[in-house]
């Protein structure tokens, strides 16, 4: 299991207070005021420039400058007609088409937004390409992922960048297993609530109004994701929860807008599609995170897998340790803690290697994290996380159904599943344990170990789930 490692020190955050206002007048549009932010918006732009480089590095760009003036210039015109009391001199708004075949889009902190290229084929007109990225446009523009980590330094989240991207290429095309300490952390990021998702549609609405682009075509694009989305429903959905009555929100606050006749320039998305007919099929998500972990693993080992040499089995006597403060948590007395705050990992000596080249792994132990609820049952989120998990996992399968547990007096759920490791090589068991806490996180467990001494350490991961002890005066 490889997870990237944690920048070391803090950054200072200077608070400032913006209380929410979402104003709604019969017959006027609807007034949206970004929330609390602790953070500069020199800092959204410093988070969004890290994790926008890590994205370049792991997804496979579609380098064509046809389709990229294409979405450049819709994106600068949308830019244009953000809100004045709104606008942010500091961001660096950039607009990318990422070549996958999956519909899906996003955009980081402080300006950059990356596009799949199977939302472009889906789009119909350039209104629906425009409503797509307004919406994600609003999302920077509101700076709801800062915004969204503010509310999170009460779980002591530590280094925000390397979040930022656990959320993104960890939690999409990277490898999710491989980068767990990221992905419970980074969700809780940009994996936005239904409330940051209504204010991003109605934004998005409005900027698209002044640019001149009919709002509905924004509600029809949303619609035909869900449509082309399957029963599994596709990948921008699962990131873009439904607020709740999406379509008929876009469409009445659309009523109360005013469009500049002639404002968006002439459609040009048929020769968008024509262009993309050209040009070598997109590949999925599935091939770039196998793409992705070949690349890690060359770079690691110089092509060759290695093995980790031999692993002292988990020791008799146990060791109590308490790495937040709210939880005290047991394991076996030879494996040490690495990393502090919410998320750390518990290994034997040879378990975890330092790949140097800012990764760690670990192939033997556990980590512990914690990851935002979806709002819904804890076996919703367990799934909303399994299929995160195998999504960007191409070898993970799953080995048994839910099984109910009880972790820390309180019922929690597992599982097993299976896994490559992409240290060694080799088949490794991955047992996955989670339960609700009181204020709707969910704290998380993943266990690593070789298939071939999945028994052994499954028992011990049995022990750790027992041991766990929640504190009455931790706040969960």
């Amino acid at each position: 299991m490889r997870f990237q490692s944690r920048a070391r020190g803090s950054t200072a955050l200077v608070a400032s207070i913006i209380t929410l206002t979402l104003t709604l007048t019969p017959g006027a549009q609807t007034r949206i005021q970004p929330h609390s932010n602790s953070f500069k918006p020199e800092q959204d732009v410093e988070l969004g420039q890290q994790a926008a480089e890590e994205v370049r590095q792991q997804y496979p760009l579609l380098n064509d400058e046809e389709i990229h003036s294409y979405v450049a210039r819709l994106g600068d015109q949308l830019v244009a007609n953000i809100p004045e009391d709104l606008r942010q001199p500091a961001f660096r708004y950039t607009f990318e088409v990422v070549n996958l075949k999956e519909i899906n889009a996003f955009a980081l902190p402080g300006g950059p937004m990356f596009l799949n290229r199977g939302m472009l084929d889906a789009a119909r007109t350039d209104g629906e390409v425009a409503g797509v990225m307004a919406h994600e446009l609003s999302h920077v523009v509101l700076r709801h992922g800062t915004a969204q980590a503010t509310k999170g330094q009460k779980f002591q989240m530590g280094a925000i960048a390397g979040q930022v991207l656990g959320a993104i290429v960890g939690g999409r095309t990277g490898s999710v297993i491989a980068q767990g300490s990221q992905f419970g952390l980074g969700a809780y990021f940009l994996k936005f609530s239904r409330e940051y998702e209504r204010e991003a549609d109605l934004m998005g609405a409005q900027i698209m109004a002044r640019a001149g682009y009919d709002p509905r075509q924004m509600a029809n694009m949303f619609q035909t994701i869900q449509k082309q989305g399957g029963s599994q429903g596709p990948e921008w959905l699962s990131d873009h929860p439904d607020p709740g009555n999406r379509y008929e929100a876009i469409n009445r606050e659309a009523e109360a807008l005013h469009i500049p006749q002639s404002a968006a320039p002439p459609g040009r998305i048929e020769g968008v599609h024509a262009r993309l007919s050209k040009l070598p099929p997109a590949i999925s998500s599935e091939q770039a995170a196998r793409q992705a972990q070949q690349r890690q693993r060359e770079k690691q080992t110089g092509g060759v897998r290695r093995s980790t040499g031999a692993i002292e089995a988990p020791a008799s006597e146990w060791r109590t340790y308490q790495p937040g403060n709210f939880l005290r948590i047991s394991v076996p007395a030879n494996w040490q803690q690495i990393g502090s705050g919410n998320t750390v990992t518990y290994a034997p000596e040879g378990g975890y290697v330092q790949t140097g080249d800012g990764h760690s792994a670990f192939t033997h132990g556990l980590e512990v994290g914690l990851t935002q609820g979806n709002g819904g049952s804890l076996q919703q989120s367990t799934e909303q996380l399994l299929q995160s998990f195998a999504r960007t996992n191409p070898d993970l399968r799953r080995q048994e159904g839910y099984s109910r547990t009880t972790i820390g007096g309180r019922q929690g759920l597992t599982t097993t599943l299976s896994n490559v490791s992409e240290v060694t090589g080799e088949s490794e068991a991955v047992n996955l344990s989670t339960v609700q806490l009181q204020d709707g996180s969910v704290l998380f467990m993943i266990g690593v170990a070789p298939q071939d001494q999945a028994r052994v350490y499954l028992n011990t991961f049995g022990r750790v789930r027992q041991s766990l002890q929640f504190s009455s005066n931790g706040g969960r």
